[in-house]
C-alpha cells in the first residue's frame, strides 16, 4: 500500500509531463481504490465518487472566503455539440469523458491537452432518445462505456484502444418464448436498439450497467412504432422492458440479468393509495378486469434504469432507481401496479435477485420515475445508528430508507410547489406539479457526511394531462396526451435537506432556470451547480447564499466534479444544453480554479 501510494504522489507530480499516461497506466483503479475512494479527494474514481453517491469532495483549497477569485483554467471543446451531460472521471491526474454520441477521450487534468480519443460507430442510423451519455466507470486498467446502441465497451485506459465490447441490447433466454412469428420478429428488431446511458459501477469484477429509453409510450405494433394500439399484448402490443444487468469485467460476459419490469404477479395487489396513504384515483375494478384480459401485459414493457445504482458492500446490496411502465400514455394496456416501476429496488449485487423494493407510485400514469441516482448514509435513530438510504424523486420529496429492509423512516419537506399530485387526467385537461420533467429528474444529489445535509437541484415545469381517445379495430383507446404548461411560470430549485431532522428543509433558493445537472457539495462549505441558461455557480453549504457564478455560453445540464492535480484543485462542470428545456447548446467542458 505505501508504495503505491508513494507512486501516485509522483505520478501526481508529473502532471503535465508527457509521463503521466504511463504513470496513470502504471497504478490501476482496482478494487481496494474504488472501496476506498472517499480516501482520494484529489481523484474522482466513479460517478458518485465512491459507492455511497454522495458527490462529496474532500478538497478544500476552495471554499467560502476564495470562491469569489475562482476562474477558468482551462476549457476543452469536444466537437460534439448537443445534450453533454457527462460527469468526468479522474485518476492520476488523467481525466475520462464521454461525448454524445459516445465517443470517449483522456485529458490532462490540469491543461485539458487531449491525450488520446476513442471514436464510435454507431450500429444504427436511429437510436431511441437523444445521443446523451452521462459518463464512464474505471477498473482494472480499463475503461468502460455504455452506448447509444446497446453496446458496453471496453478500452484500455492508457490507449483508449478497445479491449472487448458486447452487445448489451438483446432478449434474455426465453423472454421471446410465446410470442406469434410477427410478434417475436418486430421485438427481435427493435430491441437491441435500446440505449444505455448510465455510466456503469465497477465491483468485484463485475461491471454493472442498466438501459434507458424502454417505454415513453411507444412501441412497436406488429413491427410499427405507433402511439396507441390494440390489445392483448402476446398477439400484438409489445414493449421493451428495462433492466439491469453485471457483465464480466474481464470478457464481458453476462453474469446476471434482472428485469425491471417483472413476469409473475406484475400487477401486484392493486394499491389504491401510494405507500404513505396518498389516493390514486384508480377504479380498481376496471383493472382487475382489464388484467383478465389482456394476459401477459408485462410483455408492454418499461420501466428504464436512468442512474447509476449505490452499492453497500458489507451487505451485498445495490440500490437501484426505475422509471415508469410502458405505455406511459395508455395505463389501460398496464392494469395493476406495474411492479417494480416506479420504485426504489434493494438488489443483490451477486446475484441480481430482489431483497426488497418500495414502489413510490403504484401505476404511475404521470411519469413519476425515480430518476435520480439514490445516496447511502447513517441516520440516528433513539441512539441507535441506522445505515440509510435515500432518493429523491419526481414527485419532489427525498425518500429515506432503512436499507436493511426497504422501510420508510422518512420523508424530507416538498423540493418544489405540488399541485394536483396523483390527480388522473381529465377531459379538460389537469394541471399536475410536479410535471413529467420533476421533481428531481436524473440530476444528482449530493450530501455532506460531516453535517448531514443533502442537497437536490430540481424543477418546477407544471404539465397539463388531457385524457383523448383514439378509435383502433379493435374499439376506442383511451390514453393521456401530455402538454407542457407554457403560459406557467418555470424555475429551479436547490434545497438542502436536513437528514439528521427527519427531512426538514434547512434552505431553499429559487433559480431562474430549471436545474437539471446535478450538485457537487465540498469540504470547502461549498455547494456547486448549474443552470439552464449557462450560470455556473456556488452557494455557501450553511445558508444557500450565493457566493459565485461564471457564465458559460452553453446550458448546464451536467453534474460538477472536484479534483486536484499537484497543488492545484480544480471544479470541472460539461455545458452542452438541451433541446427539451431549450437550453443553448454547446460542446464546452470547463475546469476552474484559483489564480495561480
Amino acid at each position: 500500500m505505501m508504495k503505491r501510494d508513494a507512486f501516485r504522489r509522483a505520478a501526481l507530480a508529473m502532471a503535465g509531463s508527457g509521463l503521466l499516461v504511463a504513470a496513470a497506466a502504471a497504478a490501476p483503479v482496482d478494487d481496494t481504490r474504488l472501496a476506498h475512494a472517499a480516501a482520494e479527494p484529489e481523484n474522482w474514481l466513479s460517478f458518485g465518487h465512491n459507492y455511497t453517491n454522495q458527490r462529496y469532495s474532500g478538497l478544500s483549497q476552495i471554499n467560502r472566503a476564495n470562491v469569489g477569485r475562482l476562474k477558468p483554467r482551462w476549457t476543452f471543446r469536444s466537437g460534439a455539440k448537443g445534450p453533454f451531460q457527462v460527469q468526468p472521471l479522474v485518476a492520476d491526474g488523467v481525466m475520462y469523458v464521454t461525448l454524445p454520441g459516445n465517443d470517449v477521450v483522456a485529458l490532462d487534468a490540469a491543461t485539458g491537452n487531449e491525450r488520446w480519443r476513442y471514436q464510435h460507430v454507431n450500429r444504427h442510423a436511429e437510436i431511441q432518445g437523444s445521443p446523451a451519455n452521462r459518463g464512464a466507470a474505471l477498473g482494472y486498467g480499463k475503461v468502460f462505456e455504455a452506448t447509444n446502441d446497446g453496446r458496453l465497451i471496453a478500452l484500455d485506459a492508457a490507449t483508449g484502444a478497445v479491449a472487448w465490447e458486447r452487445i448489451i441490447a438483446a432478449p434474455a433466454p426465453g423472454e421471446l418464448d410465446g410470442l406469434t412469428p410477427e410478434a417475436e420478429a418486430a421485438l427481435r428488431n427493435n430491441i437491441d436498439k435500446l440505449p444505455a446511458k448510465m455510466p456503469p459501477l465497477v465491483y468485484r469484477g463485475k461491471v454493472i450497467v442498466g438501459v434507458t429509453s424502454a417505454g415513453y409510450g411507444i412501441y412497436y405494433n406488429l413491427g410499427v412504432k405507433t402511439r396507441v394500439g390494440p390489445a392483448p399484448p402476446r398477439e400484438h402490443f409489445l414493449g421493451q422492458r428495462g433492466y439491469v444487468a453485471a457483465f464480466d469485467a474481464a470478457t464481458g460476459e453476462e453474469l446476471w440479468r434482472w428485469h425491471t419490469t417483472r413476469a409473475e404477479n406484475w400487477e401486484g395487489p392493486f394499491s389504491a393509495t401510494t405507500p404513505v396513504g396518498e389516493p390514486l384515483g384508480r377504479d380498481i375494478a376496471r383493472e382487475r378486469v382489464d388484467a383478465e384480459t389482456i394476459g401477459d401485459n408485462w410483455r408492454v414493457g418499461g420501466s428504464s434504469t436512468w442512474s447509476t445504482p449505490a452499492l453497500d458492500p458489507a451487505l451485498g446490496l445495490l440500490f437501484v432507481g426505475t422509471g415508469n411502465a410502458s405505455p406511459n400514455d395508455v395505463p389501460s394496456l398496464r392494469p395493476g401496479d406495474n411492479l417494480y416501476a416506479s420504485s426504489l429496488v434493494a438488489l443483490d449485487v451477486d446475484s441480481g435477485e430482489v431483497r426488497w423494493h418500495y414502489q413510490q407510485v403504484p401505476q404511475d400514469v404521470w411519469g413519476y420515475d425515480v430518476a435520480s441516482a439514490s445516496i447511502l448514509f447513517d441516520v440516528m435513530v433513539d441512539g441507535a445508528t441506522v445505515p440509510a438510504v435515500g432518493v429523491a424523486g419526481k414527485t419532489g420529496w427525498f425518500y429515506v430508507h432503512d436499507r436493511r429492509s426497504g422501510a420508510l423512516m422518512f420523508r424530507s419537506e416538498a423540493l418544489v410547489p405540488q399541485r394536483n399530485l396523483f390527480v388522473r387526467p381529465t377531459i379538460d385537461g389537469v394541471l399536475i406539479s410536479p410535471g413529467s420533467f420533476g421533481g428531481v429528474s436524473w440530476s444528482p444529489g449530493s450530501l455532506d457526511p460531516t453535517s448531514g445535509l443533502a442537497y437536490f437541484a430540481a424543477i418546477h415545469r407544471p404539465t397539463r394531462l388531457t385524457r383523448r381517445y383514439a378509435q383502433e379495430a379493435d374499439g376506442r383507446v383511451a390514453y393521456t396526451a401530455t402538454d407542457i404548461a407554457s403560459k406557467e411560470p418555470s424555475w429551479g430549485t436547490l434545497s438542502a435537506v436536513d437528514t439528521r431532522a427527519g427531512g426538514r428543509l434547512r434552505w431553499k433558493v429559487k433559480t431562474p432556470q430549471p436545474l437539471i445537472g446535478g450538485v457537487l457539495a465540498t469540504a470547502g462549505g461549498l455547494v456547486f451547480v448549474g443552470e439552464g441558461s449557462g450560470m455556473f455557480a456556488a452557494f455557501d453549504a450553511a445558508s444557500g447564499e450565493r457566493l459565485w457564478g461564471h457564465e458559460l455560453t452553453a446550458g448546464v445540464n451536467a453534474p460538477p466534479v472536484s479534483y486536484q492535480v499537484g497543488d492545484t484543485q480544480f471544479i470541472a462542470v460539461a455545458a452542452g444544453g438541451s433541446r427539451f428545456f431549450g437550453f443553448p447548446p454547446g460542446d464546452i467542458l470547463t475546469a476552474y480554479a484559483l489564480p495561480q
